[in-house]
């Protein structure tokens, strides 16, 4: 895997390419560099709907791209109070800026001791999984 996979240290990580950045109990979501780059150009989003309560690991939303079609969990348990309508017009967003224009959901959460059980940047856990996935995609 190249070095040149961002993976911010303020961003919590699962297993699945996704990222979560959380400030005073508010969660936005996305998917990493990496992962955009395992699915291709994302052509097409299922943006979820505001108000919906979700729960950590459940199916969130689901993208397509000319190679793959996949369902993305929830990081967090909560609701929902701001989705990202840019991607239903321009879903490359995720793609072309992971990290910044092409977040995907904004969670109000419920339970912040969910956040334990997600990867961070630089940890044992995270270092063993990029190299797992180095090795299953090289």
């Amino acid at each position: 895997m190249s070095l040149s996979w961002k993976y911010p240290e303020t961003l919590y990580y699962d297993r699945k390419h996704g990222w979560l950045a959380v400030e005073e109990g508010l969660a936005v979501q996305g998917m990493t560099s990496y992962g955009q780059h395992l699915a291709g150009k994302i052509m097409f989003i299922e943006i979820p709907r505001l108000g919906r309560q979700v729960r950590q690991g459940e199916n969130l939303l689901s993208m397509e791209s000319g190679k793959w079609v996949g369902r993305i969990p929830s990081l967090v348990s909560g609701k929902i109070i701001a989705v990202n309508q840019e991607l239903e017009d321009t879903p490359s967003l995720i793609n072309d800026s992971p990290y910044d224009f092409g977040w995907l959901v904004k969670i109000e959460m419920s339970d912040p001791t969910e956040l334990g059980r997600l990867m961070r940047a630089g940890s044992l856990e995270m270092e063993q999984f990029l190299k797992e996935e180095a090795e299953k995609y090289a």
